[in-house]
């Protein structure tokens, strides 16, 4: 349970702060934080929960990273499907608490016809830019991807650990500076579905993309690690 309880508030933190970024900070006239901004505020939170959590429950916070670990040797069957829960619970009630926060001023009105209403993911019209939805597949598929190949180096034994919460955090903030505008960056299918829920609509129906591309993504890394990178005691 405390392995679970970690994952909730490790993913709140994240939705938290990633989405709240986006929501309450990144477009004020002249003062707002902007893509670079929000970029670098999904890191921390996957930074200062990484050193907080992560020597609990192997601070995952994302249900493609669980299978992603597991892919690659690192984590048990049998723990996926409680970790996932306790992150999508987690990032819930961290948007649930974020529509609290917002719906407090006037005019804050989910507008579920917009691209990235609420901190939503989407392709084609609900992308930022317009891109389609084979290029948001792609991009989540290789950004998700990457993200794991940066997990699972920083986390191997016969690295320097005490840094592996710096190294995700950056490539995070890297990740989301890249596909902003593309899907809204998701690499997360917790995040995504907690926005989408209390946005419904168009968005929920999108939903797919940022569940089956990231934890596609994910498993690919993990194989790729475990069987062409990972070093081994005699080498």
């Amino acid at each position: 349970m405390k392995k679970l309880f970690a994952e909730f508030f490790g993913t709140y933190w994240l939705v938290f702060g990633g989405c709240g970024s986006a929501l309450f900070a990144a477009g004020i006239p002249n003062l707002g934080i902007g893509f670079a901004g929000v970029s670098l505020a999904f890191g921390l939170t996957v930074l200062t929960m990484a050193y907080a959590v992560g020597h609990i429950s192997g601070g995952h916070f994302n249900p493609a990273v669980s299978f992603g670990l597991w892919a690659g040797g690192r984590f048990s069957a049998k723990d996926l499907l409680p970790y996932i829960l306790s992150q999508c619970a987690g990032a819930i009630a961290a948007a649930g608490t974020l529509l609290f926060i917002w719906s407090g001023k006037t005019g804050n009105v989910i507008d579920n016809t917009k691209a990235g209403a609420f901190a939503s993911n989407g392709y084609d019209k609900f992308s930022p830019e317009g891109y389609s939805m084979i290029s948001c597949f792609a991009a989540e598929f290789v950004l998700t991807m990457f993200f794991l190949l940066i997990i699972l180096g920083a986390t191997d034994k016969f690295a320097n650990g005490k840094f592996a919460g710096v190294a995700i955090g950056l490539g995070l903030t890297l990740i989301h500076l890249i596909s902003i505008p593309i899907t809204n960056t998701s690499v997360n299918p917790a995040r995504s579905l907690s926005q989408a829920v209390f946005v419904q609509g168009e968005p929920m129906g999108q939903v797919w993309l940022f569940w089956v591309a990231p934890i596609l993504g994910a498993i690919v890394a993990g194989l790729i690690y475990k069987n062409l990178m990972q070093k081994t005691d005699n080498e």
